[in-house]
């Protein structure tokens, strides 16, 4: 059985999330499985490629090795040459709008980029590198017990990349509107001032179970992102069989679909190294929020169908994805 080092930035959201979500399918897809996350704070992020060397020098001391501690590191966002001697093979996952171009320089030092989105399969294929595209999944978040009703629900998180603020302003506007909640870590958020009665804005600390309700509670899920690596509050949103409404822009449109979701055109963009980054059309939001508004239940049903379904297929998908993805290039 292949064993496999996965290595990423321990970073308490995010990243931990997909080194779980990552570990769990690779398992399922019959590989042994292990983690060597990188600790937060900066001591330890600047002395792990000294304590990987010493490592390594230790080794090489007593007399060398008969085979590689792994058969494959798979590296999330970016690439550690510290690492890199101790595989047989080395990947990389990236997420363009955090990968530095010290990173696509490293790229001859690995042996393939596996990719989430087709938007990253042909960015990373036109450095001339090898690339196997394998999707990503998602939490599961569907629950069916709780009552759904028809109002908006954005979850910003500590992102500066899901157009929160534009948002905001966007709905004090429009009085008229349902509610909006927004769920934003403290750190990220800029309270609208003054409060406006139709948008609950929650800085606080939510615990997992509340999230989940809200997810659930909510028909209409706001993600107009600029940018995503791959976009977990886009698919949760889908998991929950609401209406996900998001920037008609790679990757997002990979996600979303017309007939799964509704899109929002795009004003202008910007760069966030690799990725393009785009900015939505308030007017077009508005428009697609009263149109939305106008569908009657069973018309939200549907497309929460579509959406809940994509999901379910995406994910039975990842585990054989990655296995097709990978067998050829272990062996």
């Amino acid at each position: 059985m292949p064993v496999l080092n996965l290595i990423a930035w321990d970073n308490g959201v995010g990243l931990s999330r997909d080194l779980r979500l990552l570990a769990t399918a690779l398992e399922k897809a019959g590989y042994d499985v292990r983690l060597s996350p990188v600790g937060r704070g900066k001591l330890r992020k600047w002395s792990r490629p000294l304590r990987m060397h010493l490592r390594l020098t230790r080794e090489r001391l007593m007399g060398g090795r008969e085979h590689y501690p792994y058969d494959a590191n798979i590296m999330l966002e970016h690439i550690r040459t510290e690492d890199i001697p101790f595989a047989r093979r080395n990947f990389f996952v990236p997420n363009p709008e955090w990968c530095l171009w010290s990173d696509v320089s490293l790229l001859p030092r690995v042996d393939a980029v596996l990719t989430k989105t087709r938007h990253a399969e042909t960015m990373f294929s036109e450095h001339g590198h090898r690339v196997a595209h394998v999707g990503f999944t998602s939490e599961d978040r569907y629950d069916p017990s709780v009552a759904r009703d028809r109002c908006f629900f954005h979850l910003a998180g500590r992102s500066q990349n899901k157009g929160t603020q534009r948002l905001l302003e966007l709905w004090r506007k429009h009085p008229e509107w349902p509610r909006l909640t927004v769920v934003q870590n403290p750190r990220e958020a800029k309270l609208i001032e003054p409060a406006v009665a139709n948008i609950d804005h929650r800085v606080d600390y939510i615990d997992d179970a509340e999230l989940r309700r809200l997810q659930n509670a909510h028909w209409f899920h706001l993600c107009p992102s600029e940018t995503e690596g791959f976009g977990h509050y886009l698919v949760e949103a889908m998991s929950v069989a609401a209406v996900a409404i998001t920037t008609d822009a790679a990757p997002m449109n990979e996600l979303v679909q017309a007939n799964r979701g509704v899109l929002v055109d795009y004003a202008s963009t910007g760069i966030q190294h690799l990725a393009t980054t785009y900015f939505f059309d308030e007017s077009v939001l508005e428009a697609r929020v009263e149109q939305l508004l106008a569908l009657s239940d069973d018309e939200l049903k549907q497309i929460g169908r579509a959406a809940r379904d994509w999901f379910l297929a995406n994910d039975r998908g990842f585990s054989r994805r990655l296995r097709d993805a990978l067998e050829p290039l272990l062996s």
